[in-house]
């Protein structure tokens, strides 16, 4: 389902009130924070992080009315004359204790020097005057710098306290700022203390990373230092890291409020992001710092690292799209935050038993996370069913709803970096809790067993992604769990907009909702008949008395039972509608939504979907990376793919290519050392790896794939020995997971696995054809290792220098025009073709090869036959809906294709390298760029340095 984006214009807010206090507020009484509270907050960025200080803080005036008058200006030329190699900043201001030791400190975090300083006093005033180079001993003459520092010195002096001029140069000429002073007396000190304890980032050199983790594995895991394993050496290395987040993560929050942007929310019910700690290192840049401090404490980074499970918050592409989508947005300097839901169990564990697929609960938080903060302060109720009650309101009545049942959702929130920059957004999830009130009315009453069955059945919610819908229970369960996302995150979005606005009509300027896929559609109403009304009526004025128009576009389906249409929703309220990738927006326009494009044209839009080179190149493959950052000469091309097309000019480079095999070769041997130690099956690393990573379904194809692999066995099996020495050796890797309740898609991997016990068990075949299931296949497996939307699985192979055999659809069509036909492998239809194949039906003729592959294993060839069976009634010529019999032949002849360019090393070689080359189009940078430009209008808010 394509992404929505949502038109807060339309959105309808019951009641909204107000609350015009000020974020920060330096009175003592107000917003129910204390002097020293206060203080902080508003504070915080003007001491520890000067550097990124460009303009005062929005703070509003206090009771008190003393006036201090503060100048700082860039000296004359007699004031420089004693030191003509450093800048001189002259500071007029009131003398008070500590203020040198805040000037001094300024200077110190902005990285520069002071080379000497005078004092003159004038009452109860002095002139301090400060000689100062850069970090190289050079004088500072730029005017943008100079501009910065006057003002981070500005602000560090006054820090609330009074009235500032900044003086520009020295022609006496300004901006004067004015603010009222504190009033709190001694107060000031406590928090000059706090300031003074905390003034600067952790460092990362290798002594301070070793005292940090030592730290955390004696505080915070609480095991002695000199006795710990590496779970939990992990689990400090972990949150060593993340106090380095926290602070980026704080700037950016607070850079964010000061800047007020209008922001983008991105919903989603999946996130696939893999491992925290390997993505967060190399986007903060101190991986080698720490695998260095690691070394010397006797650790290896890449061991601790594999401690880490994946965080079980989704399914399949939708979710790994989603966690490339907010790596991009955070590298970017959008001002984002995702919401999503925290899954205790997410999605299963799969374990394979006699070929069969049977799933686990994944207890992926059984240890803990230490990349999440709990706001326990940050809960939201969540109401469901009640009753609807009349009440009299203002001489009239109202309608009020009683709910019956109330769920808390609590936060968890997670920072997100960004590679080459400070700003770390938030990924927010949500966790169901039970509602203290509902709590409380149990215990009162003596029913604790209630009280218990009111926790299990609010934490239920958030227990498990998708829960099964093939029951009513199922079903009622996915609504609440999808409402209960929604209502919590809106009541996130206007609390954080309420607090620094006070009027809704500045609501659609400031946010913007992203749906991805239609799970969020709910966050659209709150009344759906009355939408669907109004639509309705206004449709019969666009198309008049169309009946079977008007009900096919309708927003709830009539019948026996209504049911809504979540898409239909979607559209209506949406102001656009994205397709993710060319040929899927065209197939939106023409055959699924064709009756809504007609009336709104204008709403449909594609952007293509794009996957992230930090996770699947720099995390998943570095060596590959540093090879491509030696021959581009730069690590820029990590921040903008568009580069990696200088690899171009170097594809027919003898020396490239040397080194290119190489990486690929280790590369192999780490995979085939995994096969083994998984599966027992030893494979050999001079064979091509033929690999399918997807999850299994019959549109996937997997059944295809299998086929061929049938008859390649075949054909073997049938040569003359002499013959054999010719075939190119093949290893087969497929992997994914069934959906529980997918009949076909379990039997599609129980062939798998008998097909691999007969060809790896036979003398005859030996190293010339392998095949392996890799199971229970998520993120961190893949850093070691017509109806297709988009095809992102396709782009990570392709950015590590895979070549692909596909389809011409999805986003295939795309990369065809970037790398071109000759560098792939292509079969099968193409997208017109298919429903013309599809109508010939019972006349359609295939191949005997593919009739003779599949009596082989209705025959049981392979075993199971009576289990294989049905599987084989879906690809006969009657009920062949994915075309398997049909494209076949072009199947084999794309796979023979592929054996004679491996042969040719030379030629397999340069197609390896202008496939990555061409890869740069399909980074989720370009598809987030895409999306703010033309769909959200937002612009990207840098958190200085």
């Amino acid at each position: 389902m394509s992404p929505i984006t949502l038109p807060l214009s339309q959105l309808k807010l019951l009641s909204p009130s107000f609350n015009t206090t000020p974020l920060f507020s330096f009175s003592a009484s107000s917003n129910n924070l204390s002097p020293i509270s206060a203080l902080y907050n508003a504070s915080h960025f003007n001491f520890r992080r000067l550097a990124s200080t460009s303009e005062p803080l929005p703070v509003t005036p206090a009771a008190s009315t003393t006036t201090i008058n503060t100048s700082v200006t860039v000296g004359t030329d007699d004031d420089q004359s004693d030191s003509c190699a450093a800048t001189a900043f002259v500071i007029h201001a009131r003398s008070r204790i500590g203020l040198l030791q805040i000037i001094t400190r300024v200077f110190k975090v902005l990285g520069l020097r002071v080379e000497k300083a005078t004092v003159e006093f004038e009452g109860d005033y002095f002139k301090k005057t400060f000689y100062v180079t850069d970090s190289h001993g050079n004088r500072i003459e730029d005017a943008e710098s100079l501009d910065k520092i006057k003002k981070a010195l500005i602000e560090a002096i006054e820090g609330g306290d009074g009235a500032a001029e900044v003086k520009m140069g020295s022609t006496g000429r300004g901006v004067a700022v004015r603010r009222a002073g504190l009033g709190l007396g001694d107060e000031r000190a406590k928090v000059d203390r706090m300031f003074g304890l905390m003034d600067q980032f952790l460092k990362n050199d290798p002594i301070t990373l070793q005292n940090d983790i030592l730290r955390h594995v004696e505080y915070t895991v609480a095991r002695s230092r000199f006795s710990f394993d590496d779970f939990e050496a992990y689990q400090a290395l972990a949150h060593s890291v993340r106090d380095r987040l926290i602070e980026r993560w704080h700037d950016t929050q607070v850079h964010f409020k000061r800047k007020d942007p209008k922001r983008i929310y991105f919903l989603s019910l999946e996130y696939l992001m893999g491992r925290f700690l390997s993505n967060s290192v190399i986007n903060l840049g101190i991986r080698d710092q720490y695998a260095d401090a690691l070394s010397q404490l006797g650790f290896e980074f890449e061991v601790l690292a594999e401690q880490e499970g994946d965080a079980a918050l989704g399914n399949g592409g939708l979710a790994r799209l989603s966690a490339c989508q907010i790596d991009s947005l955070a590298t970017l300097d959008y001002p984002a935050l995702g919401y999503g839901l925290r899954y205790q169990y997410g999605l299963y564990r799969q374990v394979i038993l006699d070929g069969y697929q049977h799933e686990q609960p994944y207890y992926w938080l059984n240890f803990g996370n230490p990349w999440e903060i709990e706001r326990i302060h940050v809960t939201y109720p969540v109401k469901f069913y009640g009753t609807v009650e009349e009440e009299d309101f203002n001489g009239g009545k109202r309608q009020v709803w009683v709910p019956k049942e109330t769920v808390e959702a609590v936060a968890y929130d997670n920072p997100i970096p960004g590679y080459g920059t400070r700003n770390t957004i938030t990924l927010r999830l949500w966790a169901a809790k039970p509602s203290d009130q509902n709590d409380m009315e149990s215990y009162n009453t003596g029913d604790y067993i209630d009280a218990v069955v009111n926790r299990r059945t609010a934490e239920t919610i958030s227990s498990i992604l998708y829960p099964d819908d093939r029951s009513h229970q199922g079903k009622e369960l996915r609504l609440k769990q999808q409402y209960f996302f929604v209502s919590a995150s809106l009541q996130d979005i206007i609390r954080r907009f309420k607090d620094a606005h006070s009027n809704f009509d500045d609501f659609p300027e400031k946010v913007a909702l992203q749906l991805n896929d239609t799970h969020p559609s709910l966050a659209i109403v709150e009344i759906i008949y009355d939408i669907n009304f109004n639509f309705i009526e206004k449709l019969k004025k666009r198309i008049g008395l169309d009946y079977d128009r008007l009900s096919r576009m309708s927003i709830v389906e009539e019948g026996a039972a209504k049911s809504i249409r979540m898409a239909n929703l979607s559209i209506v309220c949406s102001h656009t509608v994205n397709g993710v990738s060319k040929i899927h927006a065209e197939l939106l326009k023409t055959r699924v939504f064709k009756d809504f494009y007609e009336l709104w044209p204008h709403k449909f839009h594609y952007k293509t979907n794009g996957v992230t080179q930090r996770r699947w190149i720099v995390v998943s493959n570095p060596s590959l990376c540093a090879l491509i950052s030696k021959w581009l000469g730069t690590e820029a091309w990590i921040r903008n793919l568009d580069l990696l097309a200088g690899l171009q000019e170097y594809a027919t480079n003898a020396d490239l290519h040397q080194e290119w095999k190489m990486v690929r070769k280790v590369n192999k041997m780490r995979l085939a050392e995994y096969i083994e130690t998984m599966s027992g099956v030893k494979v050999s690393v001079d064979a091509m790896f033929d690999v399918q990573i997807k999850r299994i379904h019959e549109y996937k194809r997997q059944f295809l794939n299998i086929l061929g692999i049938i008859h390649r066995y075949d054909c073997i099996k049938n040569m003359e020995k002499n013959d054999r020495r010719n075939v190119v050796p093949r290893v087969c890797i497929i992997g994914g997971k069934a959906a529980p309740g997918y009949e076909i898609a379990k039997k599609i991997i129980k062939l798998c696995h008998a097909v691999a016990e007969k060809i790896n068990n036979d003398p005859d075949v030996d190293d010339l054809l392998k095949l392996v299931f890799i199971p229970d296949y998520n993120v961190s497996v893949a850093d070691t290792a017509g109806h297709e939307a988009s095809g992102t699985g396709s782009m990570k192979f392709l950015m590590n220098g895979c070549l692909l055999l596909a389809t011409a659809d999805g986003s295939t069509i795309e990369i065809i025009e970037e790398i071109g036909a000759d560098n792939m492998f292509l079969f099968g239809a193409k997208v017109n073709e298919v429903p013309v194949l599809r109508e010939k039906g019972p006349a359609l003729k295939v191949p005997l090869q593919f009739a003779r592959v599949v009596r082989m294993v209705r025959n049981g060839y392979f075993g199971f036959e009576d289990y294989f069976k049905s599987l084989c009634d879906s690809v006969e010529v009657s009920n062949d809906f994915y075309l398997l019999g049909s494209d076949f032949e072009s199947y084999l002849e794309a796979q023979a294709a592929a054996d004679m360019a491996f042969v040719d090393q030379e030629k397999w070689t340069q197609m390896s390298i202008l496939s990555m080359a061409g890869s740069g189009r399909f980074s989720s940078d370009r598809t987030i760029e895409e999306y703010a430009e033309k769909t959200w209008g937002i612009e990207p808010c840098r958190c200085p340095f």
